[in-house]
């Protein structure tokens, strides 16, 4: 079993309550808009961090990590980008590549909006941590926390904030 720490839109942002819930984990997948390497370098301090470059990131955070991941975990295909969309409305580029690769989660950022969605087109899972950063028009910061074990989605928690 793998426990992962699902989050976005950091935005340069990061405290001890952030890093305490990455500690608690196996893994960190950060969606995108990581805003500082700092962020990441914090979290790596805790757990490993699998990470796509979002809109407002710079050339040096463009430089470490990928638009796009795709990778297996525990049996279960995920794909990750930052600006993606969601079920019925995603991006031409994710649509071809959700039909190319097949992923049974999809990952997307950017909105500020949380999303748990199952996508019954293409039969997968569509996950949305929301905004964990404090820039934004959110008014509750949040990441999601769950389990994969051998090709299950287990145990999905929204852990919320207030700014």
């Amino acid at each position: 079993m793998t426990r992962i720490l699902l989050l976005s839109d950091t935005h340069g942002y990061m405290n001890e309550t952030i890093l305490q819930r990455a500690s608690e984990v196996d893994q960190v997948w950060h969606a995108g808009d990581i805003g500082n390497l700092s962020v990441t370098d914090a979290l790596r301090g805790v757990a490993p961090v699998t990470a796509v470059y979002g809109n407002i990131d710079g050339a040096d955070i463009r430089g470490e990590f990928p638009l796009n991941q795709n990778f297996t975990c525990d049996g279960i295909r995920v794909l990750m980008t930052h600006i993606g969309g969601y079920p019925g409305r995603y991006l031409p580029t994710l649509r071809q590549q959700i039909r190319d690769l097949s992923p049974e989660v999809v990952i997307c950022g950017h909105s500020h909006i949380l999303k748990v969605q199952r996508d019954q087109k293409h039969q997968h899972i569509h996950l949305n941590p929301g905004a964990i950063g404090i820039h934004g028009f959110h008014q509750v910061r949040t990441m999601l926390r769950f389990s994969i074990d051998k090709g299950k989605l287990l145990d999905m928690e929204v852990l919320e904030y207030k700014r």
